[in-house]
């Protein structure tokens, strides 16, 4: 419970602590992309990280489907302390991981004044960025590269999409 409270404490402090130091008020998309990169990089790293520190058995994946579904379940739970709730393919590198009850997006869930930090369809908004790296970082050192989004159609519902591009 504590490990909870603090990581999500953590992850709005670095998102509010990037947006609070932008030069300039209204950045525009620039200044966002800026933003959103930053905290995409640092969730890499941390995903980078985490899949260091996975025991050896779990490097062995042959499938990319195991790899994901390793994703959605051990590593969702060290970091949210809960399993994703869905895992979708198309069975040619697109994935479509899905929590119900995202912890990130629950304060938001519940109360009016942050709906509009959660505009409906908005890819990999601030407060995801961080996430989308992680996964990303993890899937890296699993030796996959990817592209992840998120999208919010619904508080408190995310899904991520990670795409695998063929070499």
């Amino acid at each position: 419970m504590a490990d909870t409270v603090l990581f999500e404490f953590l992850h709005t402090e670095m998102v509010a602590e990037l947006w609070a130091h932008d030069p300039d008020p209204d950045p525009g998309p620039g200044g966002q992309k800026m933003s959103l990169s930053v905290l995409e990089g640092m969730g890499f790293r941390v995903g980078q990280a985490l899949g260091e520190r996975l025991p050896r058995e779990t490097l062995a994946f042959r499938e990319e489907l195991d790899v994901l579904k390793f994703l959605c379940k051990d590593l969702w739970v060290a970091v949210f302390q809960k399993q994703m709730d869905s895992l979708r393919t198309n069975h040619q590198g697109t994935y479509v991981l899905q929590d119900n009850s995202f912890p990130l997006l629950l304060p938001m869930a519940s109360g009016l004044q942050y709906l509009e930090e959660a505009p409906k369809g908005c890819p990999r908004p601030r407060f995801l960025a961080f996430t989308c790296g992680l996964l990303r970082g993890a899937l890296y050192t699993l030796g996959i590269e990817s592209v992840v989004t998120a999208s919010v159609a619904a508080l408190p519902v995310c899904k991520f999409q990670v795409v695998i591009p063929k070499s």
